[in-house]
């Protein structure tokens, strides 16, 4: 009986050990990603404005979205020369995914050296939030230019990497 108070105990132990060892049990998931076509714009049309001609009165010169051009005050649109275009982009990426866009808020300024002008009301044919189409869209941008009375005649631009006229599209 002494032998088997003494081996009962162990081997109670033994099999509770092994009853916790056999309880474990594992799982697996498996793991994926999946990587669209990386969002990109680029500028397939500046925008122009034409030729536009200054009085004694403060003017604007409104380009919409399809080069389309309105005046108010005393800005006018002589007849001939360059047509108006509006700013074009195009945008390419996953499908159908969404994007949202985002274009300047201030105004930018135009100079032919010496005077300035100015540049506002930025709009977008596509608004705020659009879809790609088959993983592009085309986005038409127009937009007030500023003419001051007697504006001195000239060409006036601003060009380049910090021409102030920027479109930056994100995925949604």
């Amino acid at each position: 009986m002494k032998i088997t108070c003494k081996i009962l105990p162990v081997l109670i132990i033994g099999l509770g050990l092994s009853a916790s060892c056999a309880a474990q049990s594992t799982a697996f998931a498996s793991t994926t990603a999946v990587l669209v076509t990386p969002i990109s714009i680029s500028k397939t049309t500046d925008m122009h404005f034409g030729i536009v001609a200054s009085s004694g009165t403060a003017g604007t010169v409104v380009l919409d979205q399809s080069n389309g051009r309105t005046t108010t005050g005393g800005a006018s649109l002589p007849t001939g020369g360059i047509s108006p275009t509006s700013a074009v982009f195009g945008v390419t990426g996953q499908g159908t995914s969404g994007f949202s866009i985002t274009i300047p808020s201030a105004p930018i300024t135009l100079s032919n050296g010496v005077q300035t002008m100015t540049v506002s009301n930025f709009v977008c044919d596509a608004g705020a939030a659009t879809t790609l189409v088959a993983g592009s869209k085309t986005l038409n941008i127009g937009a007030t230019l500023n003419v001051g009375a007697n504006q001195a005649a000239g060409t006036y631009t601003k060009s380049g990497d910090l021409a102030g006229l920027f479109v930056t599209v994100n995925y949604n």
